[in-house]
């Protein structure tokens, strides 16, 4: 919920309109955890989950292969996977041929906020891929929004690891432009710690 609640406060910064709620059930220590946020440049009127995400950020990279985190994605959905490990090492070609190898990239933001923070937390690392791979939002809003939530020495390690991120990122992708809006779903589990990140 932390990563979604921070693009939120980022899109707000810059005079957007967004949404951010998670989707929980009886879940248990661990277990996935689905967040949502919609960003828009008008008011937002739906309050549903998103089924057909514009762009989707898994946060636990154990999850590809074990829950439905690709169902609603398309050719145009940008993705992006915390993981040190390639597309291909991932096994991930179905996603490579529905979404195309230009919406689809990995970060390795675990070890990023382990380098950073010296602890294993990648919500803010992931967010600085994100907003380098699609656009929506500028990292100065993202870092804003990060010193913001975290006080001290923990905002600003965990904004050295978003800026290293979407500088990885950036530096590889094909950054999407002039969105005017867009739909997030972000997956982890509950064992990342989300909410200390």
């Amino acid at each position: 919920m932390t990563t979604a609640e921070l693009l939120a406060a980022a899109a707000f910064s810059e005079d957007r309109h967004a949404q951010a709620f998670p989707s929980f059930g009886s879940e248990r220590t661990g277990a996935p955890v689905v967040s949502f946020c919609r960003l828009s440049d008008s008011p937002i009127r739906l309050h549903e989950p998103i089924l057909a995400p514009d762009a989707l950020l898994i946060i636990d990279p154990t999850l590809v292969h074990q829950v439905e985190v690709f169902a609603g994605l398309d050719q145009h959905t940008q993705v992006l996977i915390n993981s040190s490990r390639t597309l291909h090492d991932l096994q991930l070609g179905d996603l490579l041929a529905r979404c195309g190898p230009d919406h689809v990239r990995t970060v390795a933001a675990t070890e990023l906020a382990r380098e950073e923070l010296g602890r294993p937390l990648p919500n803010a690392a992931s967010l600085g891929g994100f907003a380098a791979l699609t656009g929506v939002v500028s990292i100065e809003s993202l870092l804003a929004a990060i010193r913001a939530r975290f006080a001290g020495e923990v905002g600003e390690g965990n904004a050295r690891a978003a800026s290293r991120a979407f500088e990885l990122v950036a530096a590889d992708a094909t950054v999407a432009t002039g969105a005017t809006g867009a739909t997030v779903a972000t997956a982890a589990t509950g064992a990342t710690g989300a909410r200390d990140a």
